[in-house]
Parts: structure tokens; C-alpha cells; sequence
């Protein structure tokens, strides 16, 4: 099955924007024969960058008001099933047909202005799209990032189980994790324990974070890992943003690292840095089954008579009302 990540920058602060670049790129990536392709952490609008760049723990800093109020303007509202909003308010509608009309099936990194949360805190969110005939175009799952790391917290809620899933993709069972939210031990099991052959873990885009985890992981669950980055560069930040300047670095922001390694902890692609790239790979789902003859960590080498993962995978809300 060919893969791709789309190593892209968002348009900083510009949803609709950075939406038209990852259609381009999905519609790019369908063009060379993909089945899946994934996209890096919170893309659209942007990773919160700026948090430790402009001393953002200040209590009642203007500037950082400022900025959180654009960051909600710009964040992505995702339809739930039982609450009713407009149906301009699906922001990631282009998206979707652009799967449903290409087959292919999408991994997306949003900062999600959750209309479950009455649309004024943002999560870090994993979207899967499908792009399998029966589901083409829907969106099958959306994961809340489990704990945002250290400065985060000053812009992303606390996540939930709900959306830790896996889905069939062509040969592969495929699931995806936020950043630091992959080196959770149980937050991997729980995916490794829906038999995933796929991992995509999203990332905002440096070297540092994917170099080492991705062959980790990738020969420890004896499967493929993708690690898909963004890339965050100076001219990537519109000149209208507010406290531009507080943002910028000469010596750069965010500088890819998108790689891939297979199921003997092997690179299949090396670390791709500081360039905006389309990245196609062919991965054989058989690999899998031979790395797992001799180490399966949720079949033969497993033992659930003495160790057993509990996952609550409920949406979690501050109301509920029985009707």
C-alpha cells in the first residue's frame, strides 16, 4: 500500500488558508496511487509556537489574550452527532469530499474548537477521515490529545479516550497519536490491543521528537510507524498576525523530520528536514507478519491473566441531560 505524508506549513492563524494546502496535498498524494495520507500536529490553523517564545504563563497578559482570541477564531469546528450547528460550521467539509472523491484516507492534525465545550477551548485533535468505499469521506474518529505537554496547557484542554480507535485502511488496521502522547505506554496498548499494523504519530515538525521514537515504537509493536511533522518557517507567519514579532526566529522554527520505519525498527524513510515535501512510500503488510513471529506484545507474547488494560473511551462532558 503506498502511503504519503504531506510535510507542509500551515498559513499561521489562517484556517482556510492552510485548508486549501492540505487538499492540494491530498489530491497530490491521490494522484501517485496513496491510500492513506497523514498530516502533522494541530497543522490547521498552526501548533502554538508562540507559547514559549513570548513568556505566555504571564496571569492577564494582554498580548496573550490577544493572540488565544485569534488562535479561537481560527480553530476548526467539527460536526457531533446531537448537536445541531449550521452547515457552514463543518470546516473540515472540503476535506472530506476531497477523500469521498479521491479514495483516500486522511490523518489530519487540528486545534479543534469543540462545540461539545461550547466552542471557547481548544483541543489538539486527531482526525481520521475514511477513504474506503463503504465510509469514503466521513469522519470516523476524532482524538483529543491525552495531556498537552508543558506549555501547551496554556492553549489545549485535557482530551479523552473517545477517539482512541483504529480503522482499516486497504491492508493495514491503522491508528495515530498526538506528539509526546506516544511515549504513553497504555495509550500505545490500547491501540496495539485493536490489532494496529500502522502507527502515525503527529507531530509540529522537528528533529528531535521523531529521530528516536519512530524506529522505538515501530520495532516494538513490530509494525510500521509513520511520524508526520509540519514545518513552521518565519514567512509562514502573515504579516497581519497578532505579535507577529514575538513569533519570529532567525535561526528557524520548526524543521520537519517526517520519516517512516517498518516493523524490524528499520528507516524505510529517513528524516526529511526543512523543505516542504510530499513523501510516498510503499509499505507490504506482510512485513508485519514476519516481525511478529517471534514478538507479538498483544497476541502470543501477551499475558492478559495477569496484566489487562481498562480504557474508557466515553466522550467526556460537564453535562448531561436525560430527555
Amino acid at each position: 500500500m503506498k502511503v504519503a505524508i504531506a510535510q507542509i506549513a500551515p498559513v499561521i492563524l489562517n484556517r482556510d488558508a492552510t485548508l486549501a494546502k492540505v487538499v492540494t496535498s491530498i489530491h497530490d498524494a491521490a494522484d501517485q496511487g496513496c491510500k492513506l495520507v497523514t498530516f502533522g500536529e494541530t497543522l490547521v490553523p498552526a501548533y502554538p509556537f508562540w507559547l514559549c517564545r513570548s513568556d505566555a504563563a504571564r496571569f492577564e497578559a494582554q498580548d496573550q489574550k490577544e493572540i488565544h482570541a485569534e488562535y479561537l477564531r481560527q480553530a476548526v469546528k467539527i460536526p457531533m452527532p446531537g448537536i445541531e450547528r449550521s452547515a457552514n460550521d463543518n470546516h473540515l467539509a472540503d476535506v472530506c469530499e476531497a477523500a469521498r472523491e479521491r479514495r483516500i484516507s486522511v490523518m489530519l492534525g487540528v486545534a479543534e474548537k469543540a462545540v461539545d465545550r461550547a466552542e471557547h477551548t481548544i483541543y489538539c485533535s486527531r482526525v481520521f477521515i475514511s477513504g474506503e468505499e463503504k465510509t469514503a469521506g466521513k469522519i470516523l474518529s476524532v482524538h483529543r490529545k491525552l495531556m498537552p505537554t508543558y506549555e501547551e496547557r496554556l492553549a489545549w484542554g485535557i482530551g479523552d479516550g473517545a477517539g482512541l480507535q483504529t480503522h482499516p485502511v486497504d491492508q493495514f488496521v491503522v491508528g495515530g497519536l498526538n506528539c509526546w502522547e506516544n511515549w504513553l505506554p497504555l495509550a500505545r496498548a490500547s491501540l496495539y490491543g485493536q490489532g494496529e499494523t500502522l502507527h502515525v504519530m503527529l507531530w509540529p515538525g522537528c528533529l528531535r521528537l521523531t529521530n528516536e521514537i519512530t524506529r522505538f515504537v515501530a520495532k516494538e509493536g513490530r509494525m510500521f510507524v509513520i511520524s508526520a511533522s509540519g514545518l513552521i518557517r518565519n514567512e509562514d507567519i502573515p504579516i497581519d498576525v497578532p505579535h507577529r514579532g514575538t513569533m519570529l526566529d532567525e535561526n528557524g522554527i520548526y524543521d520537519g523530520g517526517s520519516c517512516i520505519a517498518g516493523p524490524d525498527g528499520n528507516w524505510i524513510i529517513e528524516p526529511v528536514l526543512n523543505r516542504e515535501e510530499l513523501i510516498v512510500a510503499d509499505l507490504d503488510s506482510n512485513r508485519v507478519l514476519e516481525e511478529r513471529q517471534n514478538m507479538d506484545v498483544s497476541g502470543h507474547y501477551s499475558r492478559p491473566d495477569i496484566l489487562e488494560l481498562h480504557v474508557n473511551r466515553k466522550r467526556q462532558s460537564v453535562v448531561v441531560f436525560d430527555d
